[in-house]
């Protein structure tokens, strides 16, 4: 299973972007996914993440800001960011819990992708 992100970049404070993050391979279906961000010298946060039927959840620093979704049909997790503040300049991972089926059983995994930098500047 592999989880590509892209749309990072740079942009000025106040701007917008927007995260892409799709997932593939041997996939039985997905359970929760979401976002962190790690800036430098600091530690990897949740950002935002989202449950199979849709349930979200957010970090205060984000809440107003960012929108999470999921299309479900594509294993893939989204992320609008409006708004964006010089301290939101991180590399932005996306992750997921897979199911896959390997007969006789399940097995359940938490994938993360490249990670993709977001840089706003001020």
């Amino acid at each position: 299973v592999q989880l590509q992100a892209s749309g990072g970049g740079l942009v000025q404070a106040g701007g917008s972007l927007r995260l892409s993050c799709a997932a593939s391979g041997n996939i039985f279906t997905i359970n929760d996914m979401g976002w962190y961000r790690q800036a430098p010298g600091k530690q990897r946060e949740l950002v935002a993440a989202i449950t199979r039927g849709g349930s979200t959840n957010y970090a205060d620093s984000v809440k107003g800001r960012f929108t999470i979704s999921r299309d479900n049909a594509k294993n893939a997790v989204y992320r609008q960011m409006n708004s964006l503040k010089p301290e939101d300049t991180a590399v932005y991972y996306c992750n997921a819990e897979v199911l896959t089926i390997v007969v006789p059983t399940t097995i359940k995994y938490t994938y993360w992708g490249q990670g993709t930098q977001v840089t706003v500047s001020s």
